[in-house]
């Protein structure tokens, strides 16, 4: 027997017999889904001979008029039953979607049409949600969410202003929902956040990855042990409270008409507050050991390690000696490996995108640039929201109040 002289009778009698599908595959040479699209169409065909079918059939246009598949032409009863149930969506649709076409519409258009014709007409929902094509678990979704729609408008404006506020085009839809709750002072989905953002496209500036600054200069001595690398290659940066575990780095601002300006933060691992930070025109050592100093003097005790890339200013004496004066033991990266400091390469992530990139800075001097940078580094322990994980659940809180929640000085 031939693909083509298969019919749903010749499968169905297989079924009937106790045939697998995989067994009428092999007998009849047909796929398991062609033989059970065969088959289950004869069974819903059956089904509307005689019973009510639990999906209504569109009607198909022959002759004078429409023909219903899963109604007999000589039941007039049911087919007036049928003819009435459409003139009420279709002046559902014409009062509440202003006559958009069914097939086009979304699936919260038509919840909003059913609770119109549940209204207006009192036919039961199982036959509306069958007549429109949306499942009872779509409808029961979006009834509760047909208000949305205005939140949206109510929101819309606060959205964006929270997003470009100090200059931004870094902020995501979490931070703008988080502070809007805070605003607002009640529940607020981030669905709502996030399609505003979409639909006035307020996206993220990322900036062109350009070379990175590096300041390794070769092996200048030995290199002390990498102390966040476990066993397995993964890395442990957590810190149980603060001043236990801290990193550090330097980074690179390069501005169109200033010279570049250079950052050197120290990073707590208990919650990623810059403890110290020093700015300046060079990636000297200076630079370094001046934010380790700021750091330690800004802090209750000494930290157990300092983590660092490579870098020479992390090798030369004056570094080596403020460590060994507070007895803080000194961990490096391994050659090549910036993964090994993924929590200070995290933080210039953030800073770049939240304060750098997306911003024109032609005319900027380099003070007036030094200026804002440290006062953003400021803004990010003291007003910045950020998402900490408590008792399992995500709470959004500045750096310093959550310090002084748990009972450390912020």
């Amino acid at each position: 027997m031939t693909r083509k002289e298969v019919t749903a009778r010749d499968v169905t009698s297989l079924r009937e017999r106790g045939f697998t599908y995989r067994e009428v595959e092999s007998r009849l040479g047909i796929s398991r889904m062609t033989a059970w699209r065969l088959a289950n169409g004869v069974r819903q065909a059956s089904r509307a001979m005689g019973r009510r079918s639990e999906k209504v059939e569109l009607p198909k246009v022959e002759g004078d008029g429409p023909i219903y598949p899963d109604i007999d032409p000589e039941d007039k009863d049911a087919l007036i039953a049928r003819l009435q149930l459409e003139n009420d969506i279709l002046r559902g649709a014409q009062e509440v979607l202003k006559g958009r076409a069914l097939g086009c519409s979304t699936n919260r258009e038509k919840s909003l049409l059913i609770e119109w014709l549940r209204a207006n007409t009192g036919r039961p929902l199982k036959e509306l949600t069958a007549s429109l094509r949306i499942s009872r678990s779509s409808y029961e979704y979006w009834r509760v969410h047909l208000d949305d729609a205005d939140v949206r408008e109510l929101v819309a404006d606060d959205v964006e202003r929270i997003f470009r506020e100090d200059g931004g085009c870094a902020r995501g839809y979490r931070f703008v929902h988080a502070r809007l709750v805070e605003e607002r002072g009640g529940p607020l989905s981030e669905k709502i956040v996030r399609d505003v953002m979409r639909e006035r496209g307020l996206r993220v500036v990322y900036g062109r990855r350009a070379r990175r600054y590096s300041s390794y200069a070769g092996e200048v001595d030995e290199a002390p042990a990498n102390l966040p690398l476990r066993g397995d290659g993964t890395h442990d940066f957590h810190a149980d409270e603060p001043c236990e575990k801290w990193v550090s780095d330097i980074t690179e601002f390069k501005l169109p008409d200033a010279p570049k300006v250079y950052l050197s933060p120290v990073i707590d691992l208990f919650d990623g507050k810059p403890v110290g930070w020093s700015i300046g025109l060079r990636p000297d050592s200076h630079l370094a050991d001046s934010s380790l100093l700021a750091a330690l003097a800004a802090a209750r005790r000494p930290p157990l390690w300092v983590h660092t890339d490579r870098g020479c200013h992390y090798r030369w004496p004056g570094w080596k000696r403020i460590c060994e004066e507070n007895g803080i033991a000194r961990s490096m990266s391994r050659k090549g490996r910036s993964p090994d400091n993924a929590a200070c390469e995290g933080f210039f992530g953030r800073l770049k995108n939240e304060f750098f990139h997306g911003r024109d800075w032609r005319g900027v001097s380099a003070d007036e640039f030094i200026a804002r940078l440290d006062a953003w580094m400021r803004f990010y322990s003291e007003g910045r929201l950020k998402a900490f994980r408590e008792d399992g659940r995500w709470v959004y809180d500045t750096i310093d109040n959550r310090r002084r929640r748990l009972g450390y000085a912020a």
